[in-house]
């Protein structure tokens, strides 16, 4: 009986070890970096991962992923170039499926 009390404190304590590790690695690497109230990029990660020239703003030429589809609604001054208020003031996507 002692074993049996000894087996189930030690598997409950070593759950809440990794319960806590695994929530504590989540909190300090999220999969995908949320800078933005919808949960995409902030604007300056965006800069930092496109803009190739360094001026400050997106050009269709330097945009990756979904921007590329969706450039023209987001360019609401139809300039050619991203800027942080047009990016912040952009429509949300539409997402495929339920979210997690």
């Amino acid at each position: 009986m002692k074993k049996t009390v000894k087996t189930i404190a030690l598997g409950a304590i070593a759950f809440m070890v990794l319960a806590c590790a695994s929530q504590n690695n989540q909190a300090n690497n999220p999969q995908r970096p949320s800078g933005r109230q919808g949960g995409g990029p902030s604007f300056a990660q965006l800069l930092s991962e496109m803009d190739v020239n360094k001026d400050g703003k997106l050009a269709k030429s330097e945009v990756k992923g979904p921007l590329v589809n969706d450039f023209s609604k987001i360019d609401a001054d139809s300039d050619g170039f991203l800027i942080e208020s047009e990016l912040e003031n952009a429509p949300r996507p539409q997402r495929n499926g339920p979210r997690p």
